[in-house]
């Protein structure tokens, strides 16, 4: 392992990568490279040759041909021939790389400004993944960590030995999920699915990146992926179904719960700081002409109905995406309580649970 994860650090070569794909696409890049550095060598070889040996300077005479068909010829025959034999090879991987068929495990895989959320075909395990680097490194109020801007919260697992497809999407605008270990690089195309997959051999953590200028916080959505034995991977996939059902009870225990004022803000305030303030900052001031600002909005001060719809469903056609699938409805309430108390906003409304709950069944 300790060469290819030098090969993977490296800037000056293509990653060699962990799979059989990923060799195959390093062995064809390194194949079509020494193709081309001969092709160089000849042509600029005969070129600089032709240049010294036939200098004015030696007394050489121009000739006076102007064509000649066997030449035409070979270089018209040589070329195509080397476009045949270099095809060949580029055809075959691009097959392999293209062919999802007889998976054993699904992920479908949704882009969204600025995180990815991953789906468990025929479970009900699905999650976001966000980036886990902390702000204090952003701003460069802490030394940056080893893996800096390539860390999440919850990272993609899946089985070793077995073949996962991925089906690749996205919510909003186009994103790219990008793997070099895997050689996987696929647009998130919203309206569009995009098919890849890989078959690891080896357990690891394997980083990557979106890869497709995306937005203002295209910079922080890094993907992670572990590989694990396939009965470490059984049972951590047991734990998240297991954690899944104890979630959905105490979301319906919750919803018999009432929040006072102090615990709503607390809770609020570390939500938005989480998922509301890279957006329409810590003030809630916002970004003029980009982001609008929630201190002092006709929705934050009035529209109750309207604050709580564009939190749980989103905006289409802005970067304001759903909350709805994201947050628990008492984090939305608690979000939403926050916004309208914040800044001086001081509305004195609670939204508790419930009212989520009521809005999401209505």
């Amino acid at each position: 392992m300790a060469p290819v994860a030098a090969q993977a650090r490296s800037q000056l070569n293509l990653t060699q990568g962990v799979t059989d794909i990923s060799q195959r696409v390093y062995d064809l890049h390194m194949t079509i490279f020494y193709i081309c550095c001969v092709i160089g060598v000849v042509v600029f070889g005969a070129m600089f040759w032709s240049m010294i040996r036939h200098r004015k300077s030696k007394g050489r005479k121009p000739a006076t041909f102007h064509e000649n068909v066997k030449v035409e010829i070979a270089w018209t025959v040589i070329p195509f021939l080397i476009l045949i034999g270099m095809a060949i090879p580029a055809t075959s991987t691009l097959i392999a790389m293209e062919d999802t068929s007889e998976a054993e495990v699904t992920v479908l895989v949704t882009g969204s400004q600025w995180k990815w959320h991953y789906k468990y075909f025929d479970t009900d395990v699905e999650y976001f993944s966000l980036l886990a680097t902390p702000r204090q490194q952003i701003e460069n109020k802490l030394d940056k960590g080893e893996n800096y801007l390539l860390e999440v919260d919850r990272p993609l697992v899946i089985p070793t030995g077995k073949k996962v497809r991925f089906l690749i999407t996205s919510d909003d605008v186009i994103h790219s999920w990008w793997v070099p270990d895997f050689a996987v690089k696929k647009d998130a195309n919203p309206g569009m699915i995009n098919e890849a997959w890989t078959k690891v051999d080896e357990p690891g953590i394997y980083r990557g990146q979106c890869a497709e200028l995306c937005g203002k916080d295209h910079g922080f959505m890094p993907v992670v992926v572990i590989a694990k034995e396939p009965a470490e991977y059984d049972a951590w996939m047991a734990e998240q179904v297991a954690a899944k059902q104890r979630a959905e009870e105490e979301e319906q225990r919750l919803l018999a719960m009432s929040m006072d004022m102090d615990e709503a803000m607390e809770l609020g305030e570390r939500v938005y700081v989480g998922s509301c303030a890279a957006c329409h900052q810590a003030n809630g001031e916002g970004i003029p002409g980009v982001f609008p600002a929630l201190k002092g909005s006709d929705m934050a001060l009035n529209d109750m109905q309207g604050h709580i719809d564009i939190v749980v469903n989103g905006k289409t056609g802005t970067s304001m995406q759903a909350f709805g699938n994201q947050l628990t409805m008492q984090e939305i309430a608690a979000v939403v309580t926050y916004e309208r108390n914040a800044w001086g906003n001081d509305t004195g409304d609670l939204v508790q649970a419930a009212d989520i709950n009521a809005f999401m069944n209505e």
